[in-house]
């Protein structure tokens, strides 16, 4: 009886699968569509005549002898260097996601375990500084990096994405500092602890799911990001974002827009890897900042 109680009635039950399919559809068909055209010639999949060109390889088949080709990855890689931007991404990311959790958890820290006025104005500080355009705040840095010779190198670009990264890490990790209690460390510091001790034994080790959605986060911004690495890096120093831009700005006139296909394709996949290896704490790292005590 209690089985059948609980049970849900059949139409909302199909009612909530239909919803979760249409949401998969909606939200797995473009890349899936993407995944396959880029295994295809440009007639096929740009063609205006017959969209079945895309699924069949028609003229994939014409000019390359097989319904799928790798010619627009050779090119991407190979022939326009797009490792190369590759690399540029992951010195950029990492470097801003370190820096940013190492920052972001010590001042949120410092923050949360403060008990004067000045730290709500800081926050605010922040959020504001947060809420401005990303084109408004590059465009101050430009005129200083070229009369220091410094613009078009990785670690002005590092720094200024950690700037406008710092609020967001600092507002993320405090909130999650808020909901340990005051109790952990100084039941810690009368064991003997330092307070920074009691930070690094005590207090990481419970908010770690929280540390890793807020670099999650900050590594998106910085995968992800085209103004500041379009404005402050060399054509040599590309990130893959501005990598692929360049493609569909330059390499479109030379019938070479599959690159750019291939290029988006290989730049999605970390995504997955990284959401699914770390899905277990960014789940409990969503849901821990919103329980406190």
């Amino acid at each position: 009886m209690k089985n059948r109680a609980e049970r849900q009635p059949l139409p909302l039950m199909l009612l909530c699968w239909g919803f979760v399919l249409i949401w998969l559809i909606t939200a797995a068909f473009p890349f899936l569509w993407t995944l396959w055209g880029s295994f295809k010639v440009e007639a096929d999949f740009f063609s205006y005549a017959d969209w079945m060109n895309a699924v069949t390889g028609t003229r994939t088949i014409q000019q390359t002898g097989s319904a799928f080709t790798g010619a627009g990855y050779e090119g991407a890689w190979v022939e326009q260097r797009f490792w190369l931007a590759v690399i540029n991404t992951a010195i950029v990311t990492v470097c801003v996601v370190v820096i940013s959790l190492t920052i972001g958890t010590l001042g949120g820290y410092a923050l949360a375990r403060s008990g004067f006025r000045y730290t709500f104005w800081i926050l605010i500080a922040a959020l504001i500084f947060r809420a401005m355009p990303h084109v408004t705040l590059v465009s101050g840095y430009l005129l200083p990096f070229f009369q220091l010779n410094i613009w078009g190198y990785l670690p002005t670009t590092i720094i200024v994405l950690v700037a406008i990264n710092q609020p967001f890490t600092l507002w993320m990790l405090h909130s999650f500092f808020l909901s340990i209690p005051k109790d952990l460390d100084e039941s810690a510091m009368v064991d003997g602890c330092t307070r920074f001790q009691a930070f690094r034994l005590v207090i990481i080790p419970v908010m770690w799911p929280g540390v890793v959605t807020t670099g999650l986060f900050s590594f998106l911004l910085a995968y992800n990001d085209f103004t500041v690495t379009s404005m402050l890096l060399t054509q040599e120093n590309q990130t893959m974002v501005p990598k692929i831009a360049s493609f569909l700005g330059t390499v479109q006139a030379e019938n070479k827009v599959m690159y750019a296909v291939a290029a988006v394709v290989s730049a999605m996949g970390p995504l997955f890897v990284l959401v699914l290896f770390f899905q277990r704490q960014i789940v409990s790292g969503l849901t821990a900042g919103a329980v406190k005590g």
